[in-house]
């Protein structure tokens, strides 16, 4: 008895041994494990034969299930728009490349939107099908974008017990060309009509009274000459503006060389300094962090501020250029960066006008800007440039005192 209990218990400890290696064996190859390993010694040939065809057959499917979850997570993150795959409890389970290129560390606030979150809502109610959810989202980070959502359910066994695939296609382009298109025609047209009214009068002028005139002639010529490069200045500034805003939402990426690039500008207004007996002053500091920005809005942004300084500056007197490296806190962002102010000594600009600066068209002194060429719009041309930089643009001034104008842009 004790020899036929103990030889009992020897083949079940052998088949419990077994049947544990065939668990082992039938798990590693439904989960695509082919590490291998020691497999039942003691069952028939017959069914480790077919446990090896199951064994084979789980391996292959794990196999197909591991290419097709990599296909789909290449698909998602080559796609151009947004996506954002979201679980049944509305937690973020998956975005793509372009998703984090637009909205950076921003995604929650984005899928806090009301508009949104509604339809999410209406995407995962019960008996709301596949018909895919629509919004129209205007989103205020990192900068004013307009967006069209898509919303759809999805019900795949492929997307992690997703609950709706969100796609955010940004449409601030095309709406920023349809109002660029109107703004254009109305402010070209209200711009024009004053230098156009000159140029008929002295052309009506020149036919008729000062026909016979020729130093009359000599003067309206030298008048309509003015007035017609004041047209072309006005044109240029609005095509430039135009084009500014239109890729405003984009972040641009060139490394900029800032201190180089202030410095070769600089150079440019060496001649005009001098012809009003000016100084310039440029102190770039040490230890300027990296920049990421677009060189031909920045030169633009030099250029306009510079301009500005020597236009309404004193005669005779200074002009300032300083770039230094800006701490996180205070008046700029809490973020580290760089500062480029420009500070003139002339009348300055009473505070009530400061807000309105970088209005399109907005003039402290209407007559004067445009005595010395000015269009109304080069701190708008600013503001959106700086905009487009998610930088801070910073004016500061009061009559009496000249005008320092500050731009703030974040480290790379």
């Amino acid at each position: 008895m004790a020899a036929v209990v103990l030889a009992a218990f020897g083949v079940a400890f052998m088949w419990t041994s077994d049947l544990q290696r065939l668990a082992d064996l039938l798990h590693r190859a439904g989960t695509g494990d082919r590490s291998g390993g020691a497999g039942p010694r003691s069952l028939p040939p017959e069914v480790m034969g077919e446990v090896q065809l199951i064994s084979e057959a789980l391996g292959a499917r794990a196999a197909l299930v591991d290419r097709l979850l990599r296909a789909e997570e290449g698909i998602l993150e080559r796609l151009p728009d947004p996506l954002i795959v979201l679980g049944a409890d509305r937690g973020v389970r998956r975005t793509n490349a372009a998703a984090r290129l637009a909205f950076g560390d921003d995604v929650q606030a984005v899928l806090r939107h009301p508009q949104l979150r509604a339809a999410i809502d209406r995407a995962l109610a019960p008996g709301a099908g596949d018909a895919p959810q629509t919004a129209e989202l205007r989103v205020p980070v990192p900068v004013p974008r307009e967006i069209q959502a898509m919303v759809v359910p999805l019900d795949s066994p492929l997307s992690g017990g997703a609950g709706v695939l969100a796609v955010l296609s940004d449409r601030t382009r095309e709406r920023a060309v349809e109002r660029t298109r109107a703004d254009f025609v109305a402010n070209a047209s209200h711009e024009l009509r004053t230098p156009l009214a000159s140029l008929i009068g002295f052309i009506d002028t020149l036919r008729g009274p000062a026909a016979d005139d020729p130093p009359a002639q000599a003067r309206f010529l030298d008048i309509m000459a003015e007035q017609a490069a004041r047209m072309n200045r006005l044109i240029d500034d609005l095509l430039s503006l135009s084009r500014i805003e239109i890729t405003e939402h984009q972040a641009p990426a060139d490394d900029l060389d800032v201190e180089e690039l202030t410095g070769r500008i600089l150079a440019g207004f060496e001649l005009r300094i001098g012809q009003r007996g000016m100084r310039l002053d440029y102190w770039p500091e040490p230890g300027l962090p990296r920049v990421l920005g677009d060189t031909d809005q920045f030169e633009q942004v030099v250029q306009n501020l510079v301009d500005n300084a020597l236009k309404y500056g004193r005669e005779g007197g200074a002009i300032r250029v300083k770039i230094t490296p800006a701490a996180p806190g205070g008046k700029y962002p809490a973020k580290r960066g760089l500062v480029l102010s420009v500070a003139d000594d002339g009348q300055g600009i009473p505070r009530e006008h400061l807000a309105r600066l970088t209005e399109r068209f907005y003039r402290v002194d209407a007559g004067r800007s445009r005595a010395v060429g000015g269009t109304g719009l080069g701190l708008a041309i600013v503001k959106h440039i700086v905009n487009r930089h998610r930088g801070v643009l910073l004016i500061e001034s009061d009559a009496g005192l000249g005008a320092t104008f500050s731009v703030w842009l974040p480290a790379a």
